[in-house]
């Protein structure tokens, strides 16, 4: 037997209705915005990730899957979406007309230690705002947000926030936060001392606890923003309180891509992370165009459906409508004309196509989940009547068997008790 790849996992029949709730709740509340989705390949240049996350992160250093293809290039499979929604936005000249609101649903590769709800092969609903150097533009994209989250369920949310300031004042703040790491550095992780060097910043981004108690009195970055960036801070916050979203200021909040500047943020349902973060208004340039303020988004869907289920969030399930059930060979024909007619009228409907027995049959459709089941049998053939049970209370309806259809819509729309 030949096993799925460790650190994946399938998709199951069972699990799917959970993921097909989440995609429309995606694709609802982005048409709400006027988000128009983007998909880039799965695989990209090499060069792509490492001038864009940083080589300091450990997405470069540990995770990311790099290969040389049949003609000698090095590409990457697709470590995180951002990078490869602003390739495509450069190349096919997307900045035409602004602001320009773009959202993607894809696959993600990191090997990293498997662990809940993060999986080698995982996937994300994600958005990127091109276009406005503007506050506002920040609270759109969190506003966004909030309202996917809300359709799925949560409700109960916390965002963290914080503002790392641009390259100029955040020069500064490197220069206070290595001095700090320096002072510390044998009570620091390996990783973190290596950091102090690199990309001082990123260590605060560390999860050893350790670590984590240390930095309680590392050197504030909003004791080192500009003027700029401190008065742009600052109506991003205004514009939250206007909007109704509830937040806290969280100056140890700095995310673990290199190229976020001023804003960046966690929507979060306790303490697990659902969505995160922020502005990044120098990528555009970092990657060959001309500059573009930008903020965006990553939400990994697996988290996010692990996270429900822990919640008690019910996901919709579309179970099957109408199944017809054949009592004797000779009403097959007429099982399959049944369906037939149901389907084209948008109602799902199946029979059996095993042979089986009456009693199996039954057996199926309950398992299945079907609403309503029908019976056609020598009888049924000869009146041109039957009888529709409704499965989770046993009540019956009568029906000719030509007027099914629109029988079984009324009693899926609740007008017949």
């Amino acid at each position: 037997m030949i096993n799925a790849p460790k650190g994946t996992k399938d998709l199951l029949p069972s699990m799917s209705h959970k993921w097909q709730a989440v995609e429309r709740a995606a694709h609802k509340i982005t048409a709400l915005y006027n988000a128009k989705q983007v998909r880039t390949p799965v695989f990209e240049n090499a060069e792509l990730f490492l001038r864009s996350i940083g080589d300091s992160t450990d997405i470069v250093n540990k995770e990311m899957y790099i290969f040389d293809d049949k003609g000698g290039r090095k590409m990457a499979l697709r470590p995180e979406g951002t990078a490869g929604v602003m390739r495509s936005f450069i190349e096919n000249n997307l900045g035409e007309s602004l602001p320009l609101k773009a959202y993607y649903i894809e696959s993600i590769y990191r090997y990293e230690k498997p662990q809940a709800g993060r999986y080698r092969e995982h996937h994300q609903f994600g958005a990127e705002f091109f276009g406005s150097e503007l506050p506002v533009f920040d609270v759109e994209l969190l506003c966004m947000a909030r309202d996917f989250l809300r359709e799925i369920g949560f409700n109960d949310l916390v965002l963290r926030i914080n503002s790392i300031g641009c390259p100029k004042c955040r020069a500064e703040y490197n220069k206070a936060l290595r001095a700090f790491l320096g002072a510390v550095g044998d009570r620091i992780c390996d990783d973190c001392k290596r950091r102090a060097q690199t990309n001082p910043l990123r260590a605060l981004d560390c999860k050893v606890p350790s670590c984590r108690e240390v930095y309680k009195n590392a050197p504030k970055i909003s004791d080192y923003l500009c003027e700029e960036c401190r008065a742009h801070h600052r109506d991003v916050v205004d514009g939250l309180k206007m909007n109704g979203i509830e937040f806290i200021e969280d100056d140890k909040l700095v995310r673990g891509l290199d190229y976020y500047t001023r804003t960046v943020f966690e929507f979060c349902d306790g303490d697990l992370a659902l969505i995160g973060g922020g502005r990044y208004d120098g990528l555009c340039e970092q990657l060959g165009g001309k500059h573009m303020p930008c903020v965006g988004f990553g939400c990994g869907i697996e988290r996010l459906i692990a996270a429900a289920d822990a919640r008690g969030i019910e996901f919709e399930n579309n179970a099957p409508k109408l199944f017809a059930a054949a009592q004797s060979d000779s009403a097959r024909a007429t099982c399959d004309r049944i369906v037939r007619e149901a389907r084209a009228a948008g109602i799902s409907a199946e029979r059996d196509l095993m042979g089986k027995s009456l009693k199996a049959q039954f057996k199926y459709a309950d398992r299945q989940g079907f609403a309503l089941a029908v019976t056609v049998g020598e009888s049924e053939l000869a009146s041109g009547e039957c009888v529709i049970k409704r499965m989770f209370d046993g009540a019956t309806f009568s029906a000719k068997l030509n007027d099914l259809p629109s029988v079984c819509k009324s009693i899926l729309s609740g007008e017949r008790g």
